[in-house]
């Protein structure tokens, strides 16, 4: 039988090349983006207790660490790419932009596909979008001098749509009807990895546009912005002493940002031109965080296979 899960990296890039060479039929699947997210968050959910986050909670360290390489590393490499690619001055502000949002939802479905802390993820998802209503607008204006303004209730609506309440929901439908997520288990992570690939799917079509125009040097520039967050972010956490999921879970977390909200921000206050280092991370961080998922869950694996024989 096809596992989607098994085959969701290679899937992830083919459809990704499919729907920038025909994006038409995709685009009136827009408005379908936040509901899809709702549903893979609850199918999240049903595989966690409230014991999950109370044992998060109750070791604060990783959800510091997560928070803390957030918004000092990201904006950081973004403004060192910056300056060593000498790129355009709104092409610039749309990268310092990105790398000053919080962590997104997209992390939160990696590092369950990965195979890392889901309730973790979550915690720090909604903690750097907490801090993010002080320190991202704080951020843009150190490294770029300008000054832009964040809808802070718009930040906590979203979050609460697209993450806390369909996670809630699924931990309360596992905690008081477990037979629910008792039938569907063995499906839980085909069934998300299709939603996963639509996404994907239509955040290319919706941005195949901006792709076209982007040049190959704001290309290396995004995706070396999110590889260095990925790398800084597992390779930190190793050495502080956290454990391999907490690891993932962290580097997951500082490599994939709210791009959504820094296209936003930056057609708002710049234009088009600065919208489009937020446009390709948008794709290139699911895809890089599909692969890299793909590749700690078959390590895992291939571990506990070793660890039975």
């Amino acid at each position: 039988m096809l596992s989607l899960n098994r085959y969701f990296p290679v899937l992830a890039v083919l459809i990704s090349l499919a729907a920038w060479y025909d994006p038409q039929p995709l685009l009136g699947l827009k408005d379908a983006i936040v509901p899809l997210l709702t549903i893979i968050m609850f199918c999240m959910g049903l595989t966690l207790r409230w014991q999950d986050f109370s044992r998060v909670w109750n070791k604060p360290q990783p959800i510091a660490l997560g928070v803390l390489l957030q918004f000092a590393l990201m904006p950081l490499f973004a403004w060192l790419l910056v300056q060593v690619f000498s790129l355009p001055q709104e092409i610039a502000v749309g990268m310092i932009i990105v790398g000053a949002c919080a962590g997104g939802t997209a992390s939160n479905v990696m590092t369950y596909l990965a195979g890392g802390d889901v309730a973790l993820s979550v915690s720090m998802t909604l903690m750097s979008t907490l801090w993010g209503i002080i320190l991202t607008p704080w951020l843009v204006g150190f490294y770029t001098s300008e000054s832009i303004s964040v809808d802070k209730i718009g930040m906590l609506y979203s979050i609460g749509q697209m993450v806390a309440l369909p996670v809630a929901a699924g931990v309360l439908c596992n905690r008081f009807i477990p037979q629910v997520g008792q039938s569907v288990n063995s499906l839980l992570p085909d069934i998300s990895s299709a939603l996963i690939l639509l996404i994907i799917a239509i955040v290319v079509a919706l941005n195949a546009d901006e792709i076209s125009a982007i040049g190959g040097l704001t290309a290396v520039a995004v995706v070396l912005h999110n590889s260095l967050g990925l790398a800084a972010g597992y390779g930190i956490a190793r050495w502080n002493g956290h454990t391999e999921a907490e690891a993932r879970t962290i580097a997951l977390e500082v490599g994939m940002q709210n791009s959504g909200l820094g296209v936003a921000l930056a057609l708002k206050f710049y234009g088009p031109m600065a919208a489009l280092p937020g446009a390709l991370f948008s794709v290139w961080h699911n895809i890089s965080g599909s692969l890299l998922a793909a590749f700690w869950k078959r390590q895992t694996e291939r571990k506990i296979r070793a660890i039975r024989r």
